[in-house]
């Protein structure tokens, strides 16, 4: 499925990229070059008029770290989780802290939302 994408925020995307925030950058590290169970994730990715965290077009699912500056952008979350949504995917949103400080547990989880579906890549 192509996705709808906005051109104008390439270089957002690509600034972004190089600067990662903390929590990102040590999930990618784990997500990237096919390094969790296989599956490839590309990392700031352009969807429509949005640029989402992490996106593995095989499981048609958006990661999205949450850190502080959330706390104010419930209203944004959502709609952009209601556009994402609206064109078939899933938004699993894991919270910065835990990534920095219990990497084990977000694996975990990322592997029951990934993994342990029908049809899933098996561990």
């Amino acid at each position: 499925m192509a996705l709808p994408f906005n051109p104008a925020l390439k270089a957002r995307a690509k600034a972004l990229r190089k600067a990662g925030n903390l929590a990102e950058v040590l999930l990618w590290n784990q997500l990237k070059n096919g390094q969790f169970k296989g599956l490839d994730f590309d990392r700031q990715k352009i969807i429509g008029n949005y640029i989402v965290d992490f996106y593995c077009a095989e499981k048609g699912a958006v990661i999205e770290v949450d850190g502080g500056s959330h706390d104010d952008k419930a209203e944004y979350d959502a709609q952009r989780d209601a556009f994402l949504g609206g064109i078939g995917l899933r938004v699993i949103r894991i919270l910065d802290k835990d990534v920095k400080h219990n990497m084990a547990a977000v694996i975990r989880f990322l592997m029951q939302q990934l993994l342990e579906t029908p049809g899933a890549v098996q561990a």
